[in-house]
């Protein structure tokens, strides 16, 4: 499927060789010029995942949290609701928005650095820095970060569309972006989260033509830093070594993956019942954030949890699908970088969860507790609504499978 759609763009950016368009230039949002609004037909499919997933996650911060306060559960409603009014407001004005000053790609991304730089000076948290205190709120723009870069790539991809495998030097301005970016996250002493969006980043620059070799060179400085940040840094190399065998120190840094995996395995087939997890009771610690799926395994067992692993599949397959068919480079990209994202941040949160990788403070999407992570994962889910609306999806999908079967 991704392929399919890499093969989409190059044929795409293959008929438009046009000149170098710059980013903030009056075309940057691929938006109609009609001024009139009319209401954007939602996408089913996206709508029904969304809905779903909001609902079970709902019932299982409950039932991850009820043993210390249901007052988890409530805040869990409010950041909700917060974020589907968010999510159904984008879903029908996000391309309208664009059209102001402070919503243009880059400026978005000057905003971002600017939450990056104040959470660096906020109160150190569980000895990290990742969320500025407003009180009622605690808002962590590193989640911010996952949006708007994935908006900046979209739109900085498409003014250099046809250009990209044949000058490497159009890769400097991304990678800064990225760079700086990431390097702020970084500064919060928080890896995991640089590491979803760089595989993010080097997906769409993939799909979008650029050469293997291009992406190689920066690639290996990279990735020293990056083995350099896991190896050296002694809590990070204590986590890895307790991943690979955590029984082994489950009395210390592996006793949070050894529960994970006990809560998981102890579900069966058919799990323990809805409420019925022991893990939960103060033996798995964030069980009702990063350590979600662990519970819901517990609880539904390895049948019913296929059903939850099969809706973040099916949403992948339905983002790809309805980026293939937009009309423009940055719709399409826009589209399937959003959906790459909430998927990949999925795989990384369930795979850390049955031991596949590390543990890292990522969490689940729609189902984790957390006012930032489940708001921003609505807004994403809003704007691919909006993108993929007023592109008219359906009559795109019928003539392109029409097209494939003549």
């Amino acid at each position: 499927m991704v392929s399919l759609f890499k093969k989409t763009l190059r044929k795409r950016a293959s008929f438009s060789k046009r000149p170098l368009v710059p980013l903030s230039g009056p075309s940057f949002s691929g938006q109609t010029r009609d001024n009139g609004w009319k209401p954007v037909r939602l996408d089913k499919t996206i709508t029904f995942i969304c809905f779903a997933f909001v609902l079970v996650g709902l019932i299982f911060t409950y039932s991850s949290s009820a043993f210390d306060s249901s007052s988890f559960f409530i805040r869990q409603v409010i950041f909700d609701t917060m974020g589907l009014i968010a999510a159904a407001f984008l879903s029908q004005m996000y391309l309208r928005l664009q059209k102001m000053w402070i919503f243009r790609p880059i400026h978005l991304m000057y905003v971002t650095w600017v939450f990056l730089v104040i959470v660096l000076f906020s109160r150190t948290q569980a000895n990290v820095h990742r969320w500025i205190d407003f009180g009622f709120f605690k808002l962590q723009p590193s989640e911010i970060a996952k949006v708007t870069l994935v908006i900046y790539m979209s739109y900085y991809l498409e003014s250099v569309a046809g250009h990209l495998a044949k000058n490497w030097r159009l890769l400097i301005q991304p990678f800064c972006v990225a760079g700086i970016t990431l390097g702020l996250i970084l500064a919060e002493r928080d890896l995991g989260t640089p590491i979803l969006m760089g595989s993010v980043f080097v997906v769409m620059l993939i799909v979008s033509g650029t050469r293997i070799l291009h992406l190689v060179v920066p690639g290996i400085p990279i990735g020293l830093f990056v083995a350099y940040q896991i190896l050296f840094v002694k809590y990070r190399r204590d986590r890895l070594f307790s991943f690979l065998n955590p029984f082994a120190q489950e009395g210390t840094v592996g006793y949070q993956l050894s529960r994970s995996l006990l809560a998981v395995s102890s579900g069966g087939w058919l799990g323990k019942g809805l409420g019925n997890s022991e893990l939960k009771l103060k033996y798995l610690p964030a069980a009702h954030t990063d350590f979600i799926f662990s519970i819901m395994c517990e609880e539904l067992g390895l049948f019913r949890i296929s059903f939850i692993l099969g809706g973040f599949c099916w949403l992948l397959i339905r983002g790809i699908s309805l980026a293939r068919v937009a009309k423009t480079h940055a719709h399409a990209l826009l589209i399937f970088g959003l959906t790459i994202t909430i998927c990949l941040q999925a795989f990384f949160n369930m795979a850390m969860a049955i031991g596949l990788l590390p543990t890292k403070g990522i969490a689940l999407p729609f189902f984790s507790y957390g006012g930032s992570s489940v708001i921003m994962t609505l807004v994403m889910i809003g704007i691919i609504l909006n993108v993929a609306g007023t592109d008219n999806p359906q009559q795109n999908l019928q003539n392109d499978f029409n097209r494939r079967n003549r």
